[in-house]
């Protein structure tokens, strides 16, 4: 059996972070793919060792992403703006 989990994939200095947000379950990589593959592989070892009480208990099946619009005072300095 396969399931679509989300993956969010952020650069943190010179790695990748890549966080699964149903199961808070993280990994990094030096790159891209390689943080996906890692979370992957924590994600497979997971539900691979997992009791199902624990599966159901940390499994969030609503997840939304999406970005919010917020005010930014003058002062403050946005990386990339």
């Amino acid at each position: 059996m396969t399931r679509q989990l989300t993956a969010i994939i952020e650069r943190e200095n010179n790695d990748y972070v890549a966080l699964c947000p149903q199961l808070d379950i993280a990994s990094q990589g030096a790159t891209v793919s390689e943080a996906r593959a890692n979370l992957k592989e924590a994600l497979e070892l997971f539900f691979e060792t997992a009791s199902a009480t624990e599966i159901q208990e940390r499994l969030h099946n609503e997840v939304y992403v999406t970005q919010v619009e917020v005010e930014v005072a003058c002062t403050a300095r946005l990386v990339g703006s």
